[in-house]
């Protein structure tokens, strides 16, 4: 029995191991599989995530525009959110604002005094926390980011401003829906005045269309110039003539800036309430005015020592002058009349005065009654135990 029991348990482990392996196969060839899987995408992952990071990244910095995100889409007045964008020119000085009616008015809609400003890195990338306040007009609002010097570039990004009001957006008072067709320009130089401190003045020329369904007669616009980070000063201009209804006109309007203005500024152009572009204006330093104030603190010490040295030259005591005159009226006499002065005295000398010949007889030293004795005078005393 012993045998056949141990047959069987033989039979039975064999029975096992065969099971066993069959079952293993599938098993086997799933992990198989499995590595395989494994090994693809790991082959296709270089190739697969700058797509799906080309598909996270906004159409709009597809198109070469710059892109502004933020950290919330709502805060309140005394809160905070954080604000990054990429697409801009490297090394960029930006300000970040919040406005309301979506900017439209220009930042005059804007909080100007809670505004941030911030510089890109050298890839165009920014990241920088901005205070949330409540801008002068009413929502719908933004964050606007903006470039302050350079070529013009702006984004805007929605944004809720909790409790503020909200209100709809201003209809077009205005005839005609204007839109610039072409890049504006300034013409016009600047001249000796301005060199010197005049107002330098300029000439923006700037394409615009006419989209609207009516022709916008005699459009009413608003130009203003703005220096760094300051709100722009703004004029209102009126143009004379007519654009018709899907028609282009040429405008040209005068731009002035204030007496010494010198830097980096930015002309603007407004019409109904909407910014229509933006152009940026070096204007040189007036080294005039520079050297007029060197030379205005060289002259005026120079006059000053000569006032003062003819103010001392009158205040000398009489004595002084009566010397120098006496010098001055010597001087002025013909050549020789020195010499035969001093002859003639002494001739007289030589016949008046026991003096040596040649001395002068107006000055006797001593007369005969008071000359001193030769032996009184020239003799020296004997010294003791001389012979």
């Amino acid at each position: 029995m012993n045998g056949r029991t141990g047959a069987g348990r033989t039979g039975t482990r064999r029975t096992a191991v065969t099971r066993t392996v069959r079952a293993g196969a599938p098993r086997r060839r799933v992990r198989g599989r499995t590595v395989a899987a494994l090994a693809l995408c790991a082959a296709l992952a270089p190739g697969l995530l700058p797509a799906a990071g080309a598909q996270a990244v906004p159409r709009a910095a597809a198109d070469g525009k710059p892109v502004v995100q933020l950290s919330a889409k709502e805060a309140g007045k005394g809160g905070s959110l954080t604000v990054t964008g990429h697409g801009w020119r490297p090394k960029a000085l930006l300000t970040l604002l919040i406005c309301g009616q979506n900017m439209i008015g220009g930042s005059n809609s804007c909080a100007n005094g809670d505004g941030r400003a911030t510089t890109t890195d050298a890839h165009g990338a920014f990241r920088r926390k901005l205070p949330v306040a409540e801008p002068p007009k009413p929502c719908p609002c933004v964050v606007h980011v903006a470039t302050v010097t350079g070529a013009v570039a702006a984004a805007d990004a929605p944004f809720t401003v909790a409790g503020h009001p909200v209100a709809p957006l201003p209809r077009e008072t205005t005839g005609g829906r204007l839109a610039v067709l072409a890049q504006p320009r300034l013409a016009g130089s600047s001249g000796l005045l301005t060199w010197f401190g005049a107002p330098a003045q300029r000439e923006l020329t700037v394409t615009v269309g006419n989209l609207g369904p009516v022709p916008a007669r005699d459009p009413l616009f608003r130009v203003g110039t703005s220096h760094g980070v300051f709100a722009p000063k703004w004029e209102e201009q009126q143009w004379r003539g007519t654009i018709p209804a899907g028609k282009k006109a040429q405008i040209r309007l005068p731009v002035e800036l204030p007496a010494g203005a010198h830097g980096d500024y930015l002309v603007s152009l407004a019409y109904g309430g909407r910014t229509l572009v933006e152009q940026p204006w070096g204007v040189g330093r007036p080294w005039g005015v520079t050297l007029f104030w060197v030379l205005l603190c060289v002259v005026i010490p120079t006059a000053v020592f000569r006032i003062g040295m003819a103010l001392v030259d009158r205040v000398r005591p009489h004595r002084t002058r009566k010397h120098s005159a006496g010098r001055g009226r010597a001087a002025g006499r013909p050549p020789g009349t020195r010499a035969r002065t001093k002859d003639r005295t002494a001739h007289d000398g030589s016949t008046d005065g026991p003096g040596t010949p040649g001395e002068s007889g107006g000055l006797p030293w001593f007369t005969p009654d008071t000359a001193p004795s030769t032996t009184t005078s020239t003799e020296r005393p004997t010294s003791k135990g001389s012979a």
